[in-house]
């Protein structure tokens, strides 16, 4: 079975491929600090409590925390007994190379993204991830990451604004009842959610606008749905986009070792 890892800032999510379908994704915490020994302890109760069993022998990893993956590796070869790709090295390859400035180094889970997207729904898209940050992936008709967009996060703009501003209180991110707060918490989630709502609208109409194509918006992340309660925003949300493009990505690298 396939373990595929997408480490971000805030979260990493493990998730188990069987061949046919997930069997589960798993989320923790991302610490640097986290052994691979403690990983492992910490996946197989899980797994154990969902009845499925530790027949993992193939892991791939995206992760735009280069101090976590000495010990994700160090997990694969320890535990599984396997060398894991990982996204973005050299020995781990694309589908389609990224088309981007000379010496640019793109992150892990854009290319992810991007690989994902690309098998899902075809080219000519832009992949809006409300993650830490908020970032827009534009991809090619031929499926070739080819640019994009980085934003603040919604929460790191909450957090910020609570940490800057005394007076004003840390709120949830929530789609807020009116536009016009009459309250301090709902003045703030109203712009937080409809800032944000006109920063993706706006951004995604300026780069069909530099394209001059006809694009797909496609959402992911923990905060897609939010932003996509009764809305035109997005064509496709995509809950699993990421997880997708890992296995994508591990895929292709099986069929060129089989060629």
């Amino acid at each position: 079975m396939l373990l595929t890892i997408d480490c971000g800032n805030t979260n990493t999510v493990f998730s188990i491929w069987d061949g046919q379908e997930f069997l589960c994704t798993l989320r923790t915490s991302t610490e640097h600090q986290r052994t691979a020994d403690q990983y492992y302890v910490w996946l197989a109760a899980l797994l154990a409590h969902n009845k499925i069993p530790m027949d993992i022998d193939a892991v791939i990893i995206s992760s735009t925390v280069p101090r976590v993956v000495f010990n994700l590796r160090v997990l694969a070869d320890r535990y599984f007994n396997c060398r894991p790709f990982v996204v973005g090295k050299p020995e781990c390859a694309l589908p389609n190379k990224p088309r981007v400035d000379a010496g640019t180094q793109v992150g892990p889970d854009r290319l992810v993204n991007a690989a994902g997207a690309f098998d899902r729904y075809g080219g000519d898209l832009v992949v809006v991830d409300f993650g830490t940050a908020t970032t827009f992936d534009v991809v090619a008709e031929d499926g070739a990451y080819v640019g994009g967009v980085i934003a603040p996060g919604v929460n790191l703009s909450l957090q910020a604004l609570h940490e800057s501003a005394a007076a004003l209180p840390h709120v949830d991110v929530t789609r807020p009842a009116h536009v016009i707060g009459t309250n301090t918490v709902a003045c703030m989630q109203s712009g937080v959610f409809w800032g944000y709502v006109g920063l993706v609208r706006g951004i995604c109409d300026r780069i069909r606008a530099e394209y001059a194509r006809p694009m797909r918006i496609i959402s992911t992340g923990g905060l897609a749905p939010l932003f996509g309660q009764g809305d035109t925003l997005f064509d496709h949300f995509d809950e699993n986009l990421t997880i997708h493009g890992l296995r994508v990505i591990y895929d292709y690298n099986q069929t060129l070792g089989a060629t």
